[in-house]
């Protein structure tokens, strides 16, 4: 006999599958960063790839379920480019701001591109929000507000295992509650 297996299921697992992606690379970026700085000794500074790997973290996973974390991902991964040439050198200080803002257009870009897909629908505010919140962090970081240890955490694997491990975390409670209030 073959079993029907309805839409709502499909996604339920994808759902699923995208938390469960979400905390593997979280596990795997903060054990990357455990060896890295306890084996090897390494400074945050010598690899400034913190915000890109959390960008292509959110775009992996946006591949199991590309209703979820497309725009964030986008605007992550692009300004997580932007950075890491910066802090790697390859771009000179006083061309920072040019940078982000053509990081910022080709994010919105990609997004355009998922919402004429319908991935995205009109009403999505997660764009503006971490473009707020970049600027917000460029503030600080320009006003000299931000804690000591702040740089070399954006910059470390800290930051994209923490981030990708709490967001799987916070999509598979969301997940396994919506499925338990819908019996």
């Amino acid at each position: 006999m073959a079993r029907r297996i309805s839409i709502r299921q499909t996604s339920r697992a994808n759902n699923r599958r995208q938390a469960f992606v979400l905390i593997f690379f979280g596990v795997v970026f903060l054990a990357a960063a455990v060896i890295l700085y306890i084996v090897l000794h390494s400074h945050a500074f010598n690899y400034p790839l913190g915000v890109l790997l959390l960008g292509l973290g959110m775009l992996v996973a946006t591949a199991l379920n590309p209703y979820r974390l497309g725009a964030a991902g986008w605007l992550t991964t692009m300004l997580g480019i932007a950075t890491f040439l910066f802090f790697d050198k390859l771009i000179p200080a006083n061309q920072l701001l040019s940078y982000y803002i053509a990081a910022i257009g080709l994010a919105l870009l990609g997004i355009a591109f998922m919402a004429r897909r319908g991935y995205i629908r009109a009403g999505a505010v997660t764009p503006a929000l971490i473009v707020v919140a970049a600027g917000i962090i460029e503030f600080l970081v320009a006003a000299r507000l931000t804690p000591a240890g702040f740089i070399p955490f954006m910059l470390s694997l800290w930051l994209p295992g923490i981030g990708l491990l709490v967001l799987g975390l916070i999509y598979l409670v969301v997940s396994v509650s919506r499925d338990s209030s819908r019996y």
